[in-house]
């Protein structure tokens, strides 16, 4: 049996259950938030999960009847999405009593997207997004990378680590769900297509009727086999078959669903960021590989350097997605590109309006042209510019000029 890994996310859902009447853990299926409800819960909690048949039923039948039945204790609702009625009773019992803790919802789908939710609890509830397990929360390690980074880049140049090309292909293989943590590639890729299957055949039906799961199934192929690229709608529709009318609104799914992330452009211009191109990721890097055909094997090969590299940023994005559930710093996750072609993969802001640049390289060395992007955005932010990393396959941290450094990518979970 596969041992229990402790969330660093439930000190922060522990913390805001004192002080909201309820909270909402949102995330994927399968990432875990029904572990994490349940292990934050009070001792009598009352548990009500809505997959259950009879459950759904009952609370159909008497919403207000199932939230009351808890009196005066804590009521979990799993998997509130397959019932979104049932909303306006939580903000009900919330209007009649604001005592926090009350609720605990979890969703695998935006409550404030689902077909039929008549309220978004907005003020009553605190929202708690989770991604599958971080490299740090598998190694029992606080990984912080953004806050520790911008604290302390000088330690950069000592770090040091043994993971190579391969150790980085398979981890990317066996992405971030607790259930696959220690499956076969053979039960992996069985465990990913059935789970693919229930969301495109059935969740992402309950969210619109009018979809169509051929079509979803299309999208998420090909945005998988352009990990990381920008997004052109046009682009991906005449690739996909999808209508371009309607493309937009099956990407909106892919995102509620949790599947999908979009990383948009930075600016400092915050009033521009809505205009330019986002790019994409399938967030969890084992789904984006078997849904690209790709093998650890084949990724640990040369040729395959640019499917490697695309997959690797898409995996450092997800990681610090992750982190951001936790960080003792708030911050928003964007890319770079200006007029001229200078680009950087990853701009990470602060709430301050600081950043940190991150380019991420499948190479194992370091080269002058990696740093272009970071040392021109450096030089146009001033003391804006925290500091720039460029990360890699290799083994030492590195200082290339003033608060420019090139690191492993295990510096997302050692750093921190």
């Amino acid at each position: 049996m596969t041992a229990l890994i402790t969330r660093h996310a439930a000190a922060v859902a522990s913390e805001l259950l004192e002080h909201f009447p309820g909270l909402v853990i949102e995330g994927a299926r399968q990432v875990g938030k029904s572990t994490l409800a349940s292990q934050i819960a009070e001792p009598d909690a009352v548990l009500r999960n809505l997959d259950h048949e009879q459950t759904r039923a009952a609370a159909a039948a008497d919403p207000v009847g199932l939230v009351a039945e808890a009196g005066g204790r804590q009521l979990v609702i799993d998997e509130i999405q397959r019932l979104p009625e049932l909303i306006l009773a939580v903000k009900a019992a919330i209007d009649a009593n604001r005592r926090p803790g009350r609720f605990i919802l979890t969703g695998s789908s935006s409550l404030l997207r689902v077909r039929g939710t008549a309220d978004s609890l907005a003020g009553r509830i605190a929202r708690l997004p989770l991604y599958g397990l971080s490299q740090g929360e598998v190694r029992g390690r606080n990984d912080d990378f953004a806050a520790a980074f911008a604290r302390g880049p000088e330690s950069i140049p000592a770090l040091t680590s043994t993971l190579t090309r391969t150790d980085y292909a398979q981890m990317l293989a066996v992405g971030a769900y607790p259930e696959l943590r220690t499956a076969s590639e053979r039960v992996r890729s069985a465990w990913i297509d059935g789970y693919l299957q229930g969301i495109v055949g059935r969740d992402l039906l309950e969210l619109r009727r009018e979809v169509r799961p051929a079509r979803s199934m299309s999208l998420l192929r090909t945005l998988a086999g352009r990990q990381s690229a920008e997004l052109v709608k046009a682009k991906v529709a005449d690739e996909t078959a999808v209508p371009t009318r309607t493309i937009t609104g099956y990407l909106d799914l892919l995102h509620d669903a949790w599947l999908i992330a979009r990383i948009p452009p930075w600016t400092p211009n915050i009033a521009k960021r809505e205009i330019g191109r986002p790019k994409t990721i399938v967030i969890d890097s084992a789904v984006a590989m078997w849904l690209a055909r790709l093998t650890p094997g084949q990724l640990a090969r040369l040729e395959y350097g640019e499917a490697f590299g695309a997959m690797l940023e898409a995996f450092v994005v997800a990681e610090l997605l992750r982190q951001r559930s936790w960080s003792t710093r708030r911050f928003d996750v964007f890319h770079y590109r200006d007029r001229d072609g200078d680009e950087v993969d990853l701009v990470v802001e602060f709430d301050d309006g600081s950043v940190i640049g991150v380019e991420v390289k499948s190479a194992i060395s370091f080269t002058a042209k990696q740093f272009r992007g970071l040392s021109r955005l450096r030089d146009r932010l001033g003391d804006r510019f925290l500091a720039g990393i460029v990360l890699n396959t290799g083994t030492a941290g590195y200082r290339y000029a003033d608060r420019l450094y090139g690191a492993p990518v295990c510096a997302l979970w050692e750093l921190g």
